[in-house]
């Protein structure tokens, strides 16, 4: 049937199913959908076994480590330093209204109390706590929403078969997708029943097999719809997303960008969108990457993605000993400072009416357009063209009126030339 139109749940946008003739979203999903496209802003939380290492999440793969012995490392395992109630508030006060945590990665390590496997931080580490457990509590206690990142490969277990990562890992056992698909959906089983509400579940590892793999994601999907209807389904494939999904997802890239060279197919659909991006240039923790982004970098990827009405993920690799790392933090305060000033310029707007442009980005709230103007050197003026005329503009850093001219015809012209520039100099524009 024709792609199921939702109500008009976000401004004037409306959210609708892809293509396909199974999946209907329940009003609780689309609820979700609204809560989590109005949130902008939230927080990945790369953080497993491979910390132990720190030389990223990939180290297993890219050094040919066999897994048997670099599971070893799990029975040194203790991050005492570990507290999900300071995870959280840092994570709070930097206006994140949501942290995605990676519940298991490529390695096949879990990071959560599985009965079926061995191989998780309770049963193969000294530590003997469940870590997605004590953060989910502590989202719930402090008004967070908890989504959980899931790999769809494995580089250990001996029953998925090897794809376009995992050949110098030691496996040697024969591939059977049928048992690891039951695996996986029964681990996908434990995390939506054990563990409260969970906003959503952010799959991985699509790309790392042929184009016709039967992931069966149909069954796969279907649990997770019935086990918690409101729980959203993304997945970083790369394309267009596929029946059953509700958000789309872009890794290092905005919406119609492929600078990193993973969104070539990836149209944008009609679901809610979500641009993940590493602080620095790692997700898992890297000793050696201490290269990280500014709070003027950080907030202006941040308004460029609402711009375009999507939110941003930002990553934050945890140390081995459970803490997060003194710069991510000190980052998190600095764009919390800004949030806490100008974040009606974020929360709950919509893609603006010009999306992209050299001095920056739009959002918009109802009659209100937010003008961001993300440059250090101010243009003399500023020119849109706009399907409403202006009553009145503001700039919101300063508080003074900032002179424009507005026609039907020609749109409207700010004078921006004294304007002083910031990590952004907003402009609300109030329309007729």
């Amino acid at each position: 049937m024709a792609a199921l139109m939702a109500a008009m749940v976000s401004g004037n946008v409306a959210f609708a199913s892809e293509a396909g003739d199974g999946y209907v979203p329940t009003k609780e999903n689309l609820e979700s959908r609204k809560e989590f496209s109005d949130a902008k802003f939230g927080i990945f939380l790369h953080w497993g076994l491979y910390s132990m290492f720190a030389q990223g999440e990939w180290y297993m793969n890219e050094s040919n480590i066999n897994c048997y012995e670099y599971a070893k490392a799990a029975s040194g395992f203790y991050p005492a330093k570990f507290n999900a109630r300071e995870w959280v508030s840092a994570i709070k006060a930097s206006g994140a209204k949501y942290i995605c945590f990676t519940s298991r990665h490529h390695e096949g390590f879990s990071m959560f109390d599985t009965k079926y496997s061995d191989y998780d931080i309770v049963d193969a580490t000294p530590f003997k706590r469940d870590i997605v457990k004590e953060l989910a509590d502590e989202c719930e206690r402090q008004g967070i929403r908890f989504h959980l990142y899931y790999s769809l490969i494995d580089w250990t277990r001996e029953d998925f078969p090897a794809g376009k990562s995992g050949h110098g890992t030691g496996r040697t056992g024969t591939a059977n997708y049928s048992s690891y698909h039951k695996f996986m959906n029964n681990q996908l089983t434990e995390l939506l029943t054990n563990y409260g509400k969970i906003g959503g579940i952010w799959f991985d590892g699509h790309w790392g097999q042929a184009p016709d793999f039967p992931w069966g994601y149909d069954e796969t999907y279907s649990l997770i719809h019935k086990l918690q209807p409101g729980c959203l389904i993304g997945n970083n494939h790369h394309t267009a997303p596929i029946d059953g999904e509700d958000f789309q997802m872009f890794e290092r890239d905005l919406p119609g960008e492929n600078k990193a060279g993973y969104s070539g197919e990836a149209e944008i659909g009609k679901l809610p969108l979500e641009t993940c991006e590493t602080m620095n240039g790692m997700w898992g923790y890297k000793v050696a990457d201490q290269n990280y982004k500014s709070v003027t970098e950080l907030v202006r990827l941040l308004v460029r993605a609402s711009g375009k009405g999507a939110n941003l993920l930002m990553n934050i690799g945890p140390q081995a000993n459970g803490e997060l790392p003194a710069v991510s933090v000190e980052r998190l305060k600095g764009m919390g400072e800004w949030l806490g000033k100008y974040g009606e310029t974020i929360y709950g707007t919509t893609a603006g009416d010009i999306i992209t442009a050299d001095w920056g980005t739009t959002t918009r709230k109802g009659n209100v357009l937010y003008v961001h103007l993300l440059t250090d050197e101010m243009p003399e003026s500023v020119s849109m063209k706009l399907t409403q005329r202006v009553k009145k503009a503001v700039c919101l850093n300063t508080g003074e009126p900032v002179a424009f001219k507005s026609s039907k015809k020609d749109g409207v012209t700010l004078a921006t030339a004294g304007l002083k520039a910031d990590t952004d100099c907003i402009v609300e524009l109030t329309l007729k």
